[in-house]
Parts: structure tokens; C-alpha cells; sequence
């Protein structure tokens, strides 16, 4: 049944039998816990800083206007 709507409906069951009804809310909260996102979201002039480098190092040709 590995694999299938069936099995990972009864794996689910299993899991909040084990674990509590609330387990996969618990999981979820500790995943969004753990981010450490930010990045580029967080610096746009850094991001826009990359992208030009990225640009300029393109291995595609570049077409005549």
C-alpha cells in the first residue's frame, strides 16, 4: 500500500494515533520555526547586485538591438 491515497490515509491515521490529533500542526510550526529565510527578500540591492553579475557572465549570446 506504500505509496498510494489508501496508505498514506492509513499512515496519517497512525500517526495521530501515536502522536496526537495535532501532529502534523506540530510539525508544520517547527518547520516554519526553523527558517532562516531572508536573503535576498531581505537586501534587494544585493539581490539586484547578483543578478547583474550573473547577467554579465551569461554563456548565452546576446542579441544585437
Amino acid at each position: 500500500m506504500a505509496g498510494t491515497v489508501k496508505g498514506g490515509k492509513a499512515a496519517a491515521a497512525t500517526n495521530k494515533a501515536k502522536y496526537g490529533k495535532d501532529f502534523y500542526a506540530k510539525i508544520g510550526a517547527k518547520g516554519g520555526k526553523l527558517g532562516r529565510t531572508g536573503g535576498f527578500a531581505a537586501n534587494r540591492k544585493l539581490a539586484s547586485e547578483a543578478g547583474r553579475k550573473g547577467g554579465l557572465k551569461s554563456r548565452r549570446t546576446k542579441i544585437a538591438a
